[in-house]
């Protein structure tokens, strides 16, 4: 409970006729005693009359977890002893890293008490904690602002955004690929045997199996089929590059939702997924094994990779994956550079890894650069903006040009497109027999 700026106001009044009482001394000091038990009476009734009737309770309705980059739900209830609660009723929460707000909750009446609906935003991936709930509401007559506390003890884990692969959509996707109609498209070009089938006009005259169709006295063709079971690689740069923030999350956390999705495509499709992190030290190796198992330890292990503000050792983390993989794989290098100096030294470990095994560069584009480009300036000082961007973006193409006359297929898209570009690719290679 604290004194609302009102009284403070009415408290200096006072004092003001209290010194001018006694400085003129006419009147009866009385009078200014008078002053000062009138406004003594009108805080003490509007602390009676503001005080709930009965121990404040309060009911929490927040998920357990939520994923990174999304709105997370919230409601609170509040009611006292008598099933009801204090006019203009607002809350305050002490946020924890990972998690933003709104910085003043307020509350409506409803049956039995206030609720307030709201919604969180999930920025950081970690388990955050919400100790306390501050409340606010001002006096009956505005001369008292009560300001009391209650125990929250909630938390909440904030996990790798998977909700393309629980919505279903890279099912249908990749099931479509696989199983559909496009199935058709993509036999005869694997190596893979299927199966036997009569040969009809318009097959190609290379299927036909001459032997077997001699014991079977008529033309049967070999249908063949996408090679599955193939080794591929999640490599994350865990670097301090990674830590800048688009779209309202850390570029980390935009290319472990899309790793997540490759993995989910990946394993949908046959193939053995493995994950690699990494920063000025490689962090953890998960071996390629498939399954829905293999998919819920990457989901795991990265669910649990922590921000790090150190510089990436492309250097050592292309040893340690060219001594881990036995066998050509495809790998997949979520990673990003802003200098020249950064830039040769990826290329040229890139180049190591490109020579045994198919290399996929992804790195996000940050649409604000865009934006800034295609703005129209209004001062020098925009236009050595503008200048300075367009310089920068030209060096990024320049680089990606290299990585892809290596043979690299390199992809950069803003964050909304990155999934959907990753098994666009992983799906074209699939159908060209690649890795």
């Amino acid at each position: 409970m604290r004194p609302s700026r009102l009284l403070l106001r009415l408290a200096l009044i006072a004092f003001a006729l209290s010194a001018l009482v006694i400085v003129v001394g006419n009147t009866s000091a009385a009078v200014a005693l008078a002053v000062w038990v009138v406004l003594a009476v009108a805080v003490l009734a509007d602390i009676v009359l503001s005080r709930p009737r009965g121990r404040l309770t309060v009911d929490i309705d927040i998920p357990e977890e939520a994923f990174t980059g999304e709105a997370v739900p919230a409601r609170f209830f509040i009611a006292d002893g008598g099933g009801s609660a204090p006019v203009g009723l607002e809350c305050r929460l002490d946020y924890p890293d990972g998690i933003t707000g709104p910085e003043t909750i307020p509350f409506a009446p409803t049956t039995g008490g206030s609720e307030a609906r709201f919604s969180l935003q999930a920025s950081r991936r970690g388990a955050w904690r919400f100790d306390r709930i501050w409340l606010f509401w001002p006096g009956r007559f505005g001369l008292i602002e009560f300001v009391p506390s209650l125990p929250m003890d909630r938390k909440i884990v904030i996990v790798p955004n998977i909700r393309p692969i629980s919505s279903g959509q890279i099912d249908v996707m990749i099931r479509s690929t696989l199983f559909g109609v496009k199935e058709n498209a993509m036999q005869g070009e694997g190596t893979d045997f299927h199966q036997l089938r009569d040969f009809t006009t318009g097959m190609d005259v290379r299927s036909i199996d001459w032997k077997r169709s001699a014991s079977h006295r008529s033309l049967v063709a070999k249908e063949m089929r996408a090679e599955r079971n193939h080794h591929i690689i999640l490599a994350l740069d865990n670097g301090y590059l990674m830590r800048e923030e688009i779209a309202g999350l850390p570029k980390i956390d935009h290319q472990i939702n899309a790793a997540l999705a490759i993995a989910w495509a990946a394993v949908q499709g046959g193939d053995q997924i493995g994950m690699f992190a990494f920063d000025v030290k490689p962090r953890f190796f998960i071996p390629p094994e498939g399954g829905r198992a293999a998919f819920s330890r990457l989901r795991s292990r990265a669910g649990e990779l922590d921000y790090r503000s150190v510089e990436t050792n492309h250097t050592l983390a292309a040893a340690f994956l060219q001594a881990q993989l036995k066998r050509r794989s495809l790998i997949v290098i979520f990673s990003d550079f802003v200098d020249t100096t950064t830039a040769e030294l990826l290329l040229e470990n890139v180049t190591v890894l490109n020579k045994r095994h198919l290399i996929v560069f992804a790195t996000l584009g940050d649409p604000e650069m865009a934006t800034l480009i295609r703005a129209t300036p209004d001062s020098l000082t925009d236009v050595a903006r503008v200048v300075s961007a367009e310089q920068f973006l030209q060096e990024r193409r320049l680089v990606l040009d290299r990585l892809r006359r290596l043979g690299v297929l390199c992809i950069e898209a803003e964050p909304k497109q990155m999934t959907a570009s990753l098994i666009s690719t992983y799906m074209q290679i699939k159908a060209r027999e690649m890795i």
